[in-house]
């Protein structure tokens, strides 16, 4: 009996108890987190099996009601609609969080689902949207700067220009989207002939000396002398597309013979010969070409803010809203204006 309780007062044995706990308890603990992750991987499957076909605006609401999924994964889960193009089920899901979800997070699931209006093109409710939210919260950028893109897109300049005074005492730039917007609605008046239009958007390039494609693209069509007289031509890469598509007789030579870059672009167009190459390898390979190929200058525009590329021009990039943003790219491509021209001849 002296010898057990000996044993069981030796140091030894206490440390040989010690590591059984240790065992036991890291064992049972494995074991429950292995059954705990596969009950949580159960639930999950469960829940995403509900949205392997879209869920309607009724089991919408019953799910979001239930709290089975937290309101940040709902609003992720909405956010992965609206960047699939699906805003009818982003707004569902938005507009259910706005009845049921948390009262402190109302304002930004507001803004959210005014953002995701705005995006599917139903123009006077994110209108509506973004007004609410600046009667209860009048100092707030973002919806300010989304009314105003609203009001643009509805050629409502007048309304876009009243927000500009807000904007400015927020400290915000007004001086590029004030000659925007302006340029915009000169554009669009029905009051002024085409002549006053392209005086009044010199005016503003004047003043501001930003805008040079809104302007320059518009100016050139309607009046290419005012347009050369007016011309800033160390910026004629800003406008390449445009001054490749002018016509001959609306070229002034004298301005063109003092720009190396001019000089270069309408040797390739095949209007004079005063460059032998380019730097430029677009360019360089039409020189060298000579008219002698079926093959022009194709055009693509990249949004030097976000830099997202577009097929066609643009002065305000519907990715990240910035103006003035577009710069266009160079490739060659076949002339099938010259094809066409060659087919309607041979029938003469």
């Amino acid at each position: 009996m002296d010898t057990f309780f000996l044993e069981f007062r030796d140091p030894l044995f206490g440390i040989i108890i010690f590591f059984v706990l240790v065992f036991v308890i890291t064992f049972f603990s494995y074991w429950f987190s292995r059954l705990k992750k596969k009950e949580d991987y159960r639930h999950l499957d469960k829940f995403l099996k509900q949205f392997h076909s879209l869920p309607s605006q009724n089991e919408l609401k019953v799910l979001i009601t239930k709290g089975e999924l937290s309101e940040k994964s709902w609003l992720l889960l909405a956010n992965s609609y609206t960047q699939n193009g699906n805003y009818e089920k982003s707004i569902e899901i938005y507009s259910e969080l706005l009845k049921v979800g948390d009262k402190s997070n109302y304002r930004d699931t507001l803004f959210l689902l005014g953002k995701t209006y705005f995006r599917a093109g139903f123009l006077e409710r994110a209108k509506q949207i973004f007004l609410e939210i600046l009667k209860n919260n009048p100092r707030t950028p973002q919806a300010l700067n989304y009314l105003l893109l609203v009001y643009e897109q509805m050629k409502d300049y007048n309304a876009a220009l009243e927000l500009l005074e807000p904007l400015g005492e927020l400290k915000k730039d007004v001086t590029l989207i004030s000659a925007y917007l302006n340029s915009l609605s000169i554009l669009n008046s029905a009051r002024m002939t085409p002549d006053e239009k392209a005086y009044k958007l010199l005016e503003i390039y004047k003043s501001c000396n930003h805008l040079d494609y809104l302007v320059f693209e518009y100016v050139f069509r309607i009046n290419p002398k005012a347009a050369w007289a007016n011309f800033d031509v160390s910026k004629s890469e800003l406008l390449v597309d445009v001054l490749w598509s002018c016509d001959k007789k609306d070229l002034n030579f004298d301005i063109i013979m003092q720009n190396g870059y001019l000089r270069e672009l309408y040797t390739a167009k095949g209007y004079m010969k005063a460059a032998t190459k380019s730097s430029i390898f677009e360019l360089d390979v039409l020189i060298s070409l000579d008219s002698k190929a079926n093959a022009t200058l194709g055009f693509e525009y990249i949004c030097d803010n976000c830099k997202v590329v577009y097929p066609f021009a643009f002065n305000r990039c519907s990715s990240c809203h910035a103006i003035d943003t577009s710069r266009a790219e160079l490739s060659l491509v076949k002339d099938y204006h010259k094809d066409f021209s060659e087919e309607n001849n041979s029938f003469q």
